[in-house]
């Protein structure tokens, strides 16, 4: 990817839905996603394997993967959390079907919030992980992952970078798609970013590239995005509107909003294939399905 170009990750369908209260019905869902594709989002993380009593916004996920639409330009993700996701994932391509493209897995950089999230701890993380891209890789699809937490903990408070670098290291021998740092409960801040991006980005030598998940809840993550950017990352996850949490940590809020990050990137001469005034239109066409306003500053001031 040329340097004066970035590519993003639209993860509204997912994470940026998981933590709504009511439920969205599948149709707008698939709606919604229709949208995306129509701005210019090329690669979306459109569902979540997990069980649907603890997440119930993700209890369609089946349904809305048959739902997607088969084109060529898409890449379709779906997030596991252990192998049990990853066997859901590959079974939505049974019988010939189209059904994800790449799976996301996760591995929390707390043993706390690890087992919270997914009862798991650190050293359970890593072992889960490597079995899950391996199957993965078996069945023929691509896998990668994300630490998660990376840059602080709900409950431990800091996280170590030594700890995340360590976990990258045992992830980057299974040879992952890409691997991404994510502040899960928006702690981190530029300069904590710049230094850990900049570490992994010497651990991994150009051999996997670097992914950012970023939330907003203490209004630093679009200044962390330049800060990852400056350190080498050109893979962004960011959710419209700036929707977006997770059941398991308290207080987090919403991810970096795709309009917020493109405007930012192309008012700076960066490209990132996004059609700003068509997801403008897109989030204010699903405010109306919500209800409600939608975080991203952009979209309000137009």
């Amino acid at each position: 990817m040329a340097a004066e170009s970035i590519e993003l990750v639209e993860v509204g369908p997912r994470d940026g839905l998981q933590n709504e209260p009511d439920i969205i019905s599948t149709e707008v869902k698939l709606a919604l996603i229709d949208r995306m594709l129509d701005y210019g989002a090329r690669r979306l993380e459109v569902a979540s394997f997990v069980h649907p009593q603890r997440v119930p916004q993700m209890a369609d996920a089946e349904a809305v993967i048959a739902g997607l639409p088969d084109r060529a330009d898409a890449t379709y993700i779906g997030l596991t959390l252990n192998k049990r996701g990853v066997l859901r994932g590959v079974a939505t391509r049974d019988g010939g079907k189209r059904g994800i493209d790449q799976v996301g897995c996760v591995l929390v950089a707390s043993d706390t919030f690890g087992q919270k999230n997914q009862g798991q701890t650190i050293a359970e993380g890593i072992a889960e992980n490597r079995d899950m891209i391996r199957f993965a890789k078996a069945e023929g699809m691509r896998a990668q992952i994300t630490i998660s937490a990376a840059f602080g903990c709900p409950f431990e408070g800091t996280v170590k970078p030594e700890t995340v670098l360590a976990i990258a290291e045992e992830m980057a021998a299974e040879e992952p798609e890409e691997i991404a740092l994510a502040d899960t409960i928006g702690v981190g801040t530029p300069a904590q970013v710049s230094e850990l991006f900049a570490k992994l980005g010497e651990l991994l030598e150009g051999r996997i590239p670097m992914r950012a998940h970023f939330h907003n809840t203490r209004g630093t993550g679009i200044a962390n995005a330049w800060a990852a950017y400056q350190a080498g990352v050109r893979i962004f996850d960011a959710s419209l509107g700036g929707l977006g949490g997770c059941p398991f940590a308290p207080k987090a809020t919403g991810n970096i909003a795709t309009e917020d990050l493109i405007y930012m990137m192309e008012r700076s001469g960066i490209d990132s294939g996004v059609d700003l005034d068509a997801a403008i239109a897109t989030n204010r066409w699903f405010a109306e399905r919500l209800g409600r306003e939608l975080p991203s500053m952009v979209a309000r001031a137009a």
